[in-house]
């Protein structure tokens, strides 16, 4: 269910952006650029947010409780990749390649999640070339970190 956009969910929304590490060193015609292409939704527990296999073009922000990633979801081959809490995201692959989503995002519990369409992205890449270099810089640095925890924890179960 999506929140009404008043002022409220902009403050809200353009709050959480400013948390979130990938956005960091954006300015404020950057964020704006952002705010004008998110949404706020409300998922109750157990619902799926992204599904593994689908082509949607957003990426999903976590603003109240937390979501399971999951490979191979509904499956008995299914495996929890992570739980993500308030401030971390998920579904950042699509707006970096067009391949469809590698896993499943479910709430654990009731959450509430930012979505943000990846026309926002080119946007930026349209309006402030620099600012989408910070943010690429941003993205590029997570997902290596991630990688760098899912091969640590690979190599632990070796």
């Amino acid at each position: 269910m999506a929140f009404p956009r008043g002022t409220g969910h902009l403050l809200r929304v353009k709050s959480l952006l400013c948390n979130v590490p990938i956005f960091a060193g954006l300015d404020e015609k950057a964020l704006e650029i952002f705010l004008d292409h998110a949404n706020r939704i409300l998922v109750p527990d157990g619902g799926v947010i992204a599904q593994e296999g689908e082509t949607n073009k957003c990426m999903y922000i976590i603003e109240i409780g937390s979501v399971r990633i999951i490979k191979n979801f509904n499956t008995v081959d299914s495996v929890t990749l992570a739980t993500l809490g308030p401030g971390e995201f998920f579904g950042e692959m699509c707006i970096l390649e067009t391949l469809p989503r590698a896993a499943t995002g479910q709430a654990a519990g009731q959450t509430t999640v930012v979505s943000v369409a990846s026309f926002a992205f080119y946007h930026l890449y349209q309006k402030m070339a620099a600012q989408h270099s910070i943010l690429l810089l941003n993205i590029a640095r997570d997902l290596s970190r991630r990688l760098r925890r899912l091969d640590e924890a690979f190599a632990a179960r070796h």
